[in-house]
């Protein structure tokens, strides 16, 4: 297939715009799938994905588009009649993926920018333009959902138009539902996108040129997943050259070679072809088995390929830590076994071996946001059968101690005692809500709950405004996204990106149960907020941990006092209840001796936190 016939292109919107939806209409007007083996999501492939209703992993396909007309495709503007390839990627929308957007926007040369006519452009739409223009992509503006009763079309095509400084009838207008106008994005897609070129993939354009001549194949790795029969499968745009079953190519990087095993393209199921050439997007089999090896941004090659790598990606930066052990340490080797599978398919978290005195060992875990968190170890729970022990997640803190010593904790169970420290310092987000001006008051009084700092209020398109503000990170967890949608009746929108660090007042407050600290349940707080934190968890846990056969206190403490106790009384249990008959002082008996043990079960007894207090520990809206 001829370069100019090849388009590449993303969809990129805010959560619940309609992409996946959208993206089903394509394939199933192209023909890629038949009508009768259509489903809702066809393209979210994971068990997870459908139960939620949101995508996850960015999923690559190849459709096939004619185009009626004569002439030739030399401009963009003026694109002939003929076939043509059109290479899609499917991506996520929820703020804690975006590092998989920021991928798939590398591998294509254009992005259709999807917003809900219901909706208008959300906050998250702001920052997947703003992602998409610093790649370098054409956008394309579409409007969704116009089939909807409650869609305000004019106005937010209006509101998209000014977004891009761009005509009005520049903007699609289409129905991932009924399909209409989809027909027509395709060909728009085909009119507007480049076709896509050599250079485009390269460093500079020396390097570009000197491939070229060579005709080496080079090719850029934006995802990968593991096959326990094939080992790992590399997803890759292709920038020059092509590939083919039995080549011996190299992992530029990794300084690893390989035979290809199989080259193929996503239609949307892995599907064998005979060679992968210059602007397409597909996959290569490597046979690799052995873990880190294969990375995202890394640059394939042949053997013959001189040239320095691609421009790959810079590494994702973990938000938000939490530690993850296994409910028996007999279960530690599948953990890490597990660990490093789920590596291979999901990039964007980090773990390291760590060590606890009550829970053993396990792995301290990096993540992109607290929805990552719960998806990474809802997979590890499903795909692995593991039962885990997950602590409180917290953010990364850079404390000064008073012997002039400084550190960055990640647990709150290795953050310093408060008469230890000098100062700490903690990460800041900036943030842009974007909501209608009606909800500006109980908002206000939210973000000052949560220490947010507003710098500005910007009328926003019909009848919203924009609130731009600094908040503390670690804020951001304690519920910050459900309460926003709450007192905004769920019309607000969120997007944010961390900026600096400032110094931070927190203490670390520990939870005890039955007089033994539980490292799972430490958190380090506002000072300010400590009492009524440290009620509240006390009042959770009373309210979730089962009674055992002796009483026992549940506790937290901070600055070496107790602040919050709640007592959980035993199961009582008559023994001499089952005594028939005899003498009174034969029960007395049985109760004296049963009292005893209660009394040294007390002393010695340990209690047993399930699994499901954990996790509804760190849901904290539960």
């Amino acid at each position: 297939m001829n370069l100019s016939n090849i388009r590449n292109f993303s969809i990129i919107a805010h959560i619940d715009h309609g992409k996946s939806t959208l993206a089903d209409r394509m394939l199933e007007i192209t023909g890629t799938i038949e009508k009768r083996k259509m489903q809702e999501q066809v393209l979210d492939s994971m068990e997870l994905e459908r139960e939620r209703g949101i995508t996850i992993k960015m999923q690559p396909v190849r459709m096939k588009w004619h185009v009626a007309g004569g002439g030739d495709s030399a401009t963009r503007e003026q694109t002939g009649g003929g076939d043509y390839i059109l290479n899609l990627i499917d991506t996520p929308g929820h703020i804690d993926f975006s590092y998989e957007v920021s991928r798939a926007l590398r591998a294509v040369e254009g992005s259709i920018l999807l917003v809900d006519a219901t909706q208008g452009v959300q906050a998250q739409t702001l920052t997947t333009l703003n992602m998409a223009r610093e790649s370098g992509l054409v956008i394309i503006p579409v409007v969704s959902k116009i089939d909807s009763p409650l869609a305000r079309i004019d106005d937010v095509v209006k509101e998209v138009s000014q977004l891009l400084e761009c005509e009005e009838s520049d903007v699609i207008k289409v129905s991932g539902r009924t399909g209409e106008g989809v027909a027509h994005l395709l060909d728009e897609v085909i009119k507007r996108v480049p076709a896509p070129s050599i250079e485009s993939g390269a460093e500079n354009n020396e390097v570009a040129r000197i491939a070229e001549r060579a005709g080496h194949f080079r090719a850029l790795i934006f995802d990968f997943q593991y096959s326990n029969h094939t080992g790992v499968i590399v997803y890759v745009r292709v920038f020059n050259g092509s590939a083919k079953k039995r080549d011996r190519l190299v992992f530029k990087i990794a300084e690893r070679e390989f035979e290809a095993i199989d080259v193929g393209i996503f239609m949307p199921q892995e599907t064998v072809t005979d060679t992968l050439g210059a602007g397409e997007i597909g996959y290569i089999v490597t046979g690799i088995k052995e873990p880190g090896v294969a990375s995202v941004g890394d640059t394939i090659a042949s053997l013959k390929d001189t040239e320095p790598p691609l421009h790959g990606y810079a590494n994702p930066r973990p938000v938000v830590w939490a530690s993850l052990y296994p409910e028996s340490q007999d279960d530690l080797p599948l953990l890490k076994q597990a660990l490093g599978r789920l590596k291979l398919s999901d990039s964007s978290f980090t773990y390291e071996e760590e060590s606890s005195g009550t829970l053993g060992k396990g792995y301290r875990c990096g993540f992109l946001g607290m929805l990552h968190l719960e998806i990474v170890t809802e997979r590890l729970r499903r795909e692995f059968n593991l039962e885990l022990v997950v602590t409180m997640p917290t953010i990364t803190y850079e404390v000064k101690l008073k012997n002039g010593k400084s550190s960055k904790i990640y647990s709150p169970a290795l953050f310093p005692d408060d008469n230890d420290i000098a100062e700490v310092y903690e990460p800041i987000v900036a943030m842009k809500i974007i909501t209608p001006p009606s909800y500006i008051g109980g908002l206000m009084k939210l973000l000052y709950e949560h220490e947010g700092e507003v710098l500005s209020t910007d009328n926003f398109g019909d009848n919203r405004t924009m609130l731009t503000l600094h908040m503390p990170l670690r804020e951001l967890m304690r519920n910050f996204f459900d309460e926003v949608k709450s007192v905004s009746s769920g019309y607000a929108s969120i997007s944010y990106d961390i900026v600096s660090s400032r110094k931070a007042d927190v203490v670390r407050m520990d939870v005890l149960v039955a007089d033994e600290p539980v490292p799972a349940f430490a958190r380090v707080i506002s000072r300010r907020r400590v009492t009524e934190d440290a009620e509240d968890i006390v009042e959770r846990l009373h309210k979730l941990l089962p009674r055992e056969l002796f009483t026992f206190k549940i506790q937290a403490c901070a600055f070496g006092r107790i602040l919050s106790s709640r007592t959980l009384s035993g199961v009582k249990k008559d023994a001499a209840g089952t005594l028939s008959g005899g003498d009174i002082t034969r029960k007395m008996k049985l109760r004296e001796k049963q009292k005893e043990g209660r009394k040294r079960l007390k002393e010695i007894g340990k209690v047993n936190i399930p699994q499901e207090v954990f996790v509804r520990m760190i849901r904290s809206g539960d």
